[in-house]
C-alpha cells in the first residue's frame, strides 16, 4: 500500500489550497480517510475525516476545510479555504482500518502518506 499526499505550497492568508491523497494497493472508497497535520514544534493532530458514506468528522478545523472523494481516481481531497497562518503545517493523509470515522487517534489509521507542506503567510 502506498499513499501519496500532494498539493501543498505557499499561500497568503485568506487563500485556498486543495490537497490530494492518492493510493495504490488499496481502495480508498472502502475505508475512512483522514487528514492530520503537524505544525512546527507541535504534535500531530487530526484535521478531519470522511467516512465511506461521505459523512464528515471534524477534529481541529470546522467550517473552512472540506473533504471530497473521487472514487474514479481512487483519491481523497481536502479543500482548504480561508487559510490562516496557524494552518501552517505538514499535512498527512491516513487511511483508517474502519469505514466510519473514529476519534483522531493515530493507532486507528493503518496507512499514512509522506506529508505535504502547507505554508500560510500573513
Amino acid at each position: 500500500v502506498q499513499l501519496q499526499a500532494s498539493g501543498g505550497g505557499l499561500v497568503q492568508a485568506g487563500g485556498s489550497l486543495r490537497l490530494s491523497c492518492t493510493a495504490s494497493g488499496i481502495r480508498l472508497d472502502h475505508y475512512a480517510v483522514a487528514w492530520f497535520r503537524r505544525a512546527p514544534g507541535k504534535e500531530r493532530e487530526g484535521v478531519s475525516c470522511i467516512s465511506t458514506s461521505g459523512g464528515h468528522t471534524y477534529y481541529a478545523v470546522k467550517g473552512r476545510f472540506h473533504q471530497i472523494r473521487d472514487n474514479s481516481k481512487n483519491a481523497v481531497y481536502i479543500q482548504m479555504n480561508n487559510l490562516r497562518p496557524e494552518d501552517t503545517a505538514t499535512y498527512y493523509c491516513a487511511v483508517s482500518e474502519y469505514s466510519d470515522c473514529t476519534p483522531a487517534t493515530e493507532s486507528f489509521y493503518a496507512h499514512w502518506g509522506q506529508g505535504t507542506q502547507v505554508t500560510v503567510s500573513s
